[in-house]
């Protein structure tokens, strides 16, 4: 029997000036991407900074959702039902990132591809979204028709078998403890 399970995608605007730099280019809402395999969004996983306090310091980063950049972000979440090989495929890759997470930095060049509408992958350097669209494809159920070094945070609200679980103040989220039921979307948050 094939048991199925939730991923989590995670899409926040923290007001960081990085963030309104971006958001002035993409006039969209959410400018960072990262996933999750648990509800409580307790391990969540992006291309981000790995000291808060330098933005230049990128590379592969747990997330702390709790605090620092994220206590006042604005946020979407999303979930995304995958069998249990599907997850597993995700999490061994995640695995093998967390083991050699010195190697990996974060994708600036390939923002500036992003710009141009030019994929730059580079070996072991991801953007945010790039990471997360990269994340996905080992699941062997989404694709892109895109390489995923073009592929924005919006571009992941856009898949039709993400659904919508939460949008708000992400501080409000945790605050609350929010059941995740399909189609629940609390109002007035």
């Amino acid at each position: 029997m094939v048991r199925e399970q939730k991923v989590y995608i995670l899409l926040t605007d923290t007001g960081s000036i990085l963030t309104k730099l971006i958001k002035l280019y993409t006039n969209k809402p959410y400018n960072h991407a990262s996933i999750s395999f648990d509800s409580n969004l307790t391990e969540v996983y992006s291309f981000g900074r790995k000291n808060v306090n330098n933005p230049f310091d990128g590379g592969f980063v747990k997330e702390d959702v709790r605090r620092g950049l994220f206590e006042e972000a604005d946020c979407a979440i999303y979930s995304y039902t995958v069998t249990d090989v599907e997850m597993q495929n995700m999490k061994n890759y995640i695995k093998e990132l967390k083991k050699q997470k010195e190697y990996y930095r974060y994708n600036f060049l390939g923002l500036f591809g992003f710009l141009l509408n030019k994929p730059i992958e580079r070996k072991n350097a991801f953007f945010c979204s790039q990471f997360v669209a990269t994340v996905l494809k080992k699941s062997n159920s989404i694709y892109f028709k895109k390489p995923e070094s073009l592929i924005a945070p919006n571009d992941l609200q856009e898949i039709s078998k993400f659904e919508l679980v939460y949008e708000g103040k992400l501080k409000a989220y945790h605050n609350k403890e929010i059941t995740i039921r399909p189609h629940f979307v609390p109002v007035g948050m």
